[in-house]
C-alpha cells in the first residue's frame, strides 16, 4: 500500500518538473487589416453619384533645356588670342645718350601693294582707330594749323577733340540749300555732315624721330604720331591731302596690339598692327624733314623730283649710321 503511494508521488513530481521546463511560447497577435469604408455621396433618391477627379498640370515647372554644345573650332588648330596681346615696351632713352636725332614726316599710301593689308575689310586700320576714339579709349588731337605751326605738322598734342568732333572731321561735308517752309524760296545754304566712308581714307601720315642712342649703339626710329589724311573738295576742286587729326602713337599701341592684320601670302603669320609698325612692315615715302625754313619737299621740288628728294633723305639717314663704323 505504501509502495503504491510512493510511486504515485514520484510520478507526479516528475510530471511537475517536466511541465515547468516545457513552457508554452507566447502567441503573437497578427495585425488586423483595417479597411476604410468608401464614402459615397447620396442624393435624395439614394443613388450613388461618381465624383470625377481632374488632374491639374503644374505649368510653373520649366521644361528641361536642350544640351549646350561646344562651339566648333574654326580651323584645325587653335590660334593664339590676339585680343590679350600687349605691346613690347621700348628701351628708355636718356637725353644725355642721344648723339643724333632727326624728325621725319612720312606718308603711307594704302593703294600700294605692300600696304594694302591696312585697307582689308576684315581689319582696316582706320576702323581700329575710329572705334577706339568713339569708345573713349583713344584721344584725337586737333591738327588745325597755328601761328607756331603754319603747316600743322609741328604741333604739341595740345587740343584734344571729343569723339563727335573727331567724327565730323572724317565725315564728308555736303552743302545743302535752306528752303523757306512758307514761301518755298531758297534762303541760303548750310554745311551738313555726311556719312563716314572708311574706303575714302587711302593715306596716313607718320611723325617719327630717328635717334642714335650711344648707350646701346643703335640707330632706331620712334613713331610719335599718326594721322589719317583727308582730301577736302571746294567748288568741285580737290585740295591737297591734309591731316584730319593726330593720334599720339604711344597711347594707340595697346589698341593696335590687340588687332590682328590680314597678310597677303600667309594666314599663319599672326601679326598685329603694333608689330607691323615696330618691325617697319610697310612702305612709305618721306614728305618732310626738320629744317630751319620749315619747308616740305613739295615746297622746293616738283614732279618726280619729290620722289628723288625723299630717297635722298632716306639714304642720308642710313649713310649716317654706316659712317659711324668706318675705320
Amino acid at each position: 500500500m505504501k509502495k503504491g503511494i510512493l510511486v504515485i508521488l514520484f510520478l507526479s513530481l516528475i510530471t511537475m518538473v517536466y511541465a515547468q521546463k516545457k513552457k508554452p511560447k507566447p502567441q503573437t497577435k497578427k495585425p488586423v487589416a483595417k479597411t476604410a469604408a468608401a464614402k459615397t455621396d447620396t442624393t435624395t433618391s439614394n443613388t450613388k453619384v461618381a465624383v470625377k477627379q481632374t488632374v491639374l498640370v503644374d505649368t510653373t515647372k520649366k521644361v528641361a533645356d536642350a544640351p549646350v554644345l561646344d562651339r566648333p573650332l574654326d580651323g584645325y588648330y587653335k590660334k593664339t588670342n590676339t585680343l590679350s596681346a600687349r605691346p613690347i615696351s621700348y628701351a628708355p632713352i636718356r637725353q644725355a645718350d642721344v648723339m643724333f636725332a632727326r624728325r621725319i614726316w612720312r606718308e603711307i599710301d594704302l593703294r600700294e601693294k605692300m600696304n594694302q593689308y591696312m585697307a582689308a575689310p576684315q581689319a582696316r586700320l582706320i576702323d581700329v582707330l575710329m572705334d577706339a576714339i568713339k569708345a573713349g579709349e583713344l584721344r584725337a588731337f586737333d591738327a588745325t594749323p597755328t601761328k607756331e605751326s603754319p603747316n600743322g605738322d609741328d604741333f604739341r598734342f595740345m587740343t584734344p577733340l571729343s569723339p563727335g568732333d573727331a567724327m565730323k572731321k572724317m565725315a564728308d561735308s555736303v552743302l545743302v540749300a535752306k528752303i523757306d517752309r512758307n514761301t518755298g524760296d531758297n534762303v541760303g545754304a548750310e554745311m551738313k555732315m555726311g556719312e563716314f566712308n572708311p574706303d575714302s581714307i587711302v593715306r596716313f601720315r607718320l611723325k617719327e624721330d630717328w635717334i642714335f642712342d650711344k648707350e646701346r649703339s643703335e640707330f632706331v626710329p620712334r613713331i610719335i604720331g599718326i594721322a589719317p589724311l583727308i582730301q577736302i573738295k571746294v567748288a568741285g576742286t580737290s585740295l591737297d591731302y591734309q591731316p584730319a587729326f593726330w593720334i599720339y602713337f604711344p597711347e594707340a599701341r595697346p589698341i593696335l596690339a590687340a588687332k590682328a592684320v590680314v597678310m597677303r601670302n600667309n594666314d599663319a603669320i599672326n601679326l598685329n598692327y603694333d608689330q607691323v609698325f615696330l618691325k617697319r612692315i610697310f612702305n612709305g615715302y618721306i614728305v618732310k624733314e626738320s629744317n630751319i625754313k620749315d619747308e616740305r619737299i613739295k615746297d622746293y621740288a616738283q614732279g618726280i623730283d619729290k620722289l628723288y628728294e625723299s630717297e635722298r633723305i632716306k639714304r642720308s639717314l642710313l649713310d649716317w649710321e654706316l659712317n659711324l663704323w668706318q675705320y
